[in-house]
């Protein structure tokens, strides 16, 4: 299935694609705490929209058969997207973890796996507009497959982080160069004012298939600047997530980001950064795309 976080009468809220519409299913962060459930609610929606049955679900709003939950249809054109996790996400990604990637950059591979973090605030949906930080004109596209958790981890073999994963989604790490390289520390430059486009949906393990065999491409202004495959990485998701939940508890809607391939601007030459009415589009097979614009400071196109 399709997941799609997105807001309706001043409410943020997660709902699943049927056809060209989003069945609701709850509050973003109600939803991430009862998971099963709403996965249960939604698996229902669809079995009656494939057989046609119109009983069950009333066609603008009603509760499925088998959870009492309240939905409402929307037409997909009509939503405005948000980011689908809670308020509570913690987001971690990975560095250096495509092979061609480190190689243009001259790096070696690491041993282990190189985890930087990004805050919430800094996510936003499909279709928005991303400021240039101010005093830095060397803003980059990153292009990457990020993971979003669906159950509790802790001290996790690789195999219960991979029957832990709620589903898949793009991610965009676009990132301040400037205030990235300033220090040995990549805090500033990684979590600018809206630099985390993620979306457009999540797709759950059973619909998207092998993981790591996806064609990844980034965009800008239609022309191809990143084309990778996922079987490129490094260091796989479920073995990163085990590592990780050996220090912290991983909880549901936290995110890890599995790295970028080569492509980057930095490392063209010349240089290629972002500017001001720049479009960024992230393609991953099975996924979708996630567009969004550049703008100069907080101002509209």
């Amino acid at each position: 299935m399709k997941l799609v976080g997105y807001k309706l009468d001043g409410r943020q809220l997660i709902g699943v694609c049927v056809s060209n519409q989003i069945a609701s299913l709850d509050d973003i962060d109600v939803f991430y705490a009862s998971i099963p459930k709403y996965l249960d609610a939604a698996r229902d929606i669809i079995e009656n929209e494939v057989h046609g049955v119109t009983d069950a679900i009333d066609q603008t709003a009603g509760a499925t058969r088998s959870s009492n939950i309240m939905s409402t249809k929307t037409n997909i054109s009509d939503i405005t997207y948000v980011p689908p996790v809670p308020t509570t996400s913690r987001i971690l990604c990975l560095g250096l973890n495509y092979l061609k990637h480190a190689e243009e950059q001259g790096d070696e591979l690491p041993s282990t796996p190189t985890i930087f973090a990004r805050y919430r605030s800094t996510l936003t949906g499909h279709l928005t507009e991303v400021p240039i930080p101010s005093d830095d004109d060397r803003f980059d596209w990153e292009g990457e497959l990020a993971v979003i958790i669906g159950k509790p981890l802790k001290n996790a073999t690789p195999e219960e982080a991979e029957a832990a994963i709620l589903g898949y989604t793009c991610f965009n790490d676009l990132s301040a160069r400037g205030y990235q390289w300033a220090t040995s520390q990549w805090t500033l430059g990684k979590n600018a004012d809206r630099s985390g486009p993620i979306g457009p949906v999540v797709v759950t393990p059973g619909e998207l298939g092998d993981p790591y065999k996806l064609n990844i491409e980034t965009r800008v202004n239609g022309i191809t600047m990143q084309s990778g495959n996922t079987s490129d990485m490094v260091f796989r998701a479920p073995e990163t997530i085990s590592h990780i939940s050996r220090i912290m508890t991983l909880l549901p809607g936290d995110v890890l980001s599995t790295g970028t391939p080569d492509g980057v601007g930095f490392t063209r030459r010349p240089p290629i950064y972002l500017k001001d009415g720049d479009n960024v589009e992230v393609e991953i097979e099975g996924i979708g795309i996630l567009s969004n614009y550049i703008v100069t400071g907080n101002g509209h196109r």
